[in-house]
Order: C-alpha cells, then sequence, then structure tokens
C-alpha cells in the first residue's frame, strides 16, 4: 500500500563541472582538492536528491518535518540532501535499490498496537451499550455525532476559514439521532430540516462576508455526520435491532480489514491514487470477499429469516460503499491539506477518521434490511 520511489539517488560528493570551467594554473576553492582527479572526472547531470529509503504513510518523521507527508498514505516526496547520503567512496548502486522494496511493503504503516487496542475498546463499549439497554446505545450515537461535528468544523475554520455553526449543529445532530429512533426516517427528515434552518438563523448574527460558505457548509455538515449516522439508530428499533447493528459494525470493520491485510500483502495497481494512494485494487477485492463471506455468515446465523445469499449481497455493498466513504473523506482532508481529522484515537486518527466508511454505509445497510427481512 505504499507508493513507489522515483528515480535514483545522486551520488555523494558530486556537485557538478562549473559553469565558468577551470581556470588555467588554478585550483579551485574547497577543501582537499585533486587536481588530477578533477582531470580524470567527466562532467554529469546533477541528479534531484530523492529518499535513501522507503517512506510510509505513517512514518512520524515525515509528518513532523515541512516536507514529510499529510495523509496516512502517503509517501515523502522529499528529503533534506543530507540525510540517508551514501558516502562518497562507497557510491549506491542501482542493484541495491530494488532490495528496499521489500522493506517497504512489510510496513504496516500506523501503530498497531495502538490501533489494536483502542479498537478493542471501542467493541467492547458498543457491544455492552447495545445488548443491555437500547437507549443507551443511542447515547454512544449521539457523543460520535457531536464529536465527529466538532472536529469537522475545528479543522474547516482552521484550514479553510469556514466557522460552520457548531452550537445549533451540535443541538440539531443529537435531536436528528433521537427523532430517527423515535419517530422513524419521518422524524429524521424534520430534524434534519430544522437543523438546516436553524444554521441559517444562527450565522445571521454575525457579519455577512462568508455568510454563503458558512451556512453551506453547515448544511453539509448536517446531513454527512447526524442524518446519516440516524440509520444506526433507526436499525436499532427492530425486535433484532442489537443484532441488526451489530451485523453492520461488524461488516463494515471486516471489510477494512479484509482491504487492509490484502492490500498490505499483495496490492500493487493503484485503486485511486490522486486520491488515496495507499488504496490499491487487490485491496478492495480483499474489502469485497471478506465482506460477502461475513454478510453470508451473519445473515444466516444472526439475522431472523436472513439467508446467505442476502449475506453476500449486503457484503458487497458494504465493502463499495465502505471504501466509497473512506475515499470521501481522503478527498475532504487533501482539500484541507491534513493528515487526519484528529488526534482522539491513538492508531486511529478521530472520530471521523472511525466514522468515515460507517457513515455512507449506514443507510445502504438499513434500506438492504428493510427489502430482506423487514422493518419490524
Amino acid at each position: 500500500m505504499n507508493d513507489s520511489s522515483w528515480g535514483a539517488p545522486p551520488q555523494a560528493g558530486y556537485w557538478g563541472p562549473s559553469d565558468q570551467g577551470p581556470v588555467q594554473g588554478a585550483a579551485p576553492a574547497g577543501p582537499a582538492y585533486d587536481a588530477h582527479n578533477a582531470q580524470q572526472t567527466r562532467p554529469m547531470p546533477i541528479v534531484p536528491d530523492v529518499p535513501a529509503h522507503g517512506g510510509d504513510q505513517d512514518d512520524e518523521r515525515g509528518a513532523a518535518s515541512t516536507g514529510g507527508p499529510l495523509f496516512r498514505d502517503e509517501t515523502p516526496s522529499h528529503r533534506a540532501p543530507s540525510q540517508h547520503q551514501p558516502k562518497p567512496q562507497e557510491p549506491m548502486s542501482s542493484a541495491s535499490q530494488p532490495a528496499s522494496a521489500p522493506q517497504k511493503k512489510k510496513n504496516a504503516g500506523r501503530d498497531l498496537g495502538a490501533a489494536i487496542g483502542v479498537g478493542v475498546a471501542l467493541g467492547a463499549v458498543i457491544v455492552v451499550s447495545l445488548f443491555v439497554v437500547k437507549a443507551v446505545f443511542v447515547g454512544v450515537i449521539v457523543v460520535a455525532v457531536v464529536v465527529g461535528l466538532w472536529e469537522l468544523t475545528s479543522r474547516l475554520q482552521e484550514r479553510k476559514s469556514i466557522k460552520a455553526p457548531l452550537v445549533p449543529l451540535a443541538l440539531g445532530g443529537a435531536a436528528m439521532v433521537v427523532a430517527g429512533y423515535v419517530r422513524g426516517a419521518e422524524g429524521a427528515w424534520v430534524a434534519m430540516a430544522l437543523t438546516a434552518l436553524a444554521v441559517l438563523v444562527w450565522r445571521m448574527t454575525e457579519p455577512p462576508e462568508g455568510y454563503l460558505k458558512d451556512v453551506t457548509a453547515g448544511v453539509f455538515a448536517a446531513f454527512y455526520i447526524p442524518f446519516l449516522a440516524t440509520f444506526v439508530a433507526m436499525m436499532l428499533t427492530a425486535d433484532d435491532g442489537a443484532w441488526r447493528v451489530l451485523t453492520f459494525l461488524a461488516l463494515a470493520v471486516v471489510s477494512d480489514t479484509g482491504a487492509y491485510a490484502i492490500g498490505w500483502r499483495f496490492g500493487t495497481h493503484k485503486l485511486a491514487p490522486r486520491i488515496s494512494p495507499g488504496k490499491t485494487r487487490e485491496g478492495l477485492l480483499g474489502a469485497v470477499a471478506f465482506a460477502m463471506v461475513a454478510g453470508a455468515l451473519f445473515m444466516q446465523f444472526l439475522i431472523e429469516d436472513g439467508t446467505w445469499w442476502q449475506g453476500l449481497l449486503m457484503g458487497f455493498a458494504v465493502a463499495v460503499t465502505a471504501t466509497l466513504g473512506d475515499l470521501g473523506e481522503s478527498m475532504i482532508k487533501r482539500d484541507l491539506g491534513i493528515k487526519d481529522m484528529g488526534t482522539l484515537l491513538p492508531g486511529h486518527g478521530g472520530i471521523m477518521d472511525r466514522l468515515d466508511s460507517l457513515l455512507p454505509t449506514a443507510p445502504v445497510v438499513w434500506l438492504l434490511l428493510v427489502i430482506f427481512v423487514g422493518s419490524g
């Protein structure tokens, strides 16, 4: 899932011929100049500096430096000339470059220990709240929505000077999730409309400069985060709602795991290099295969009246929508020029970096479940 290096590293110690050429009888300035060696040296073109080792998408050194990568799936394109330079007496040969390729592919690209620990903790909170009291899980959705809105609006203001009003978004987002749980799709749409109206009115208390972009971003945020999350609350209202939500979450996680495992091991063909260079077509196939198998098992054994072939279709749909959701947030982050939406979850980034694949998947899974087994 790493990008390949470009070109070959320059030979250290060579700075190219002088623009004016050697002067007869005078040695050029510089330490330890050998006139005999200078006459035997042929002029060579200067080769631009490239990394002497394979940078990875989560390399903290690259992310911390000015020229380092901004994104988890991006390889640094430039490093200081003084780093990792071969010694003058031992020039790097072209044969040594391919040997570094397997090392780049083997690097997982993130802190797996922290990511697994945080993932297990989040999973425990979700499962306990989901199967103990449904209303508690609705509260978990509300907290995730409010934190996600805070992350998105903060990054918009920091990077683009867009002031999407957080207060009406947070209040309206919470109301949207609760309305979806209590009144279904009709309640969610009404809450969405009222939230959009509140954003327009709230922004009127400030100067008119930037009003259009601020309210546009606010309405987008209201639809993107709380409205899509409302479909998770709507799944919960069914008699087997806890199992439906568990199936939805598990398929999204399995899809992401399949894409990560297969793409890291076999990925060579880029899926969308201009959006997310780390994603590969092989990773997408892995996501589809893993999700379809998991979908068949979950629908057959966990969902009442569900069958395995319905799970195959659902798994395929989850893999596609989860990938599109991930690419969509990658587009937003590239436009903002940031690596992650936040730092709240070690090894993952922010809440939005975990919700990116879940949000567009929720309405698709809800709809397929209603079609396959009904809404009750």
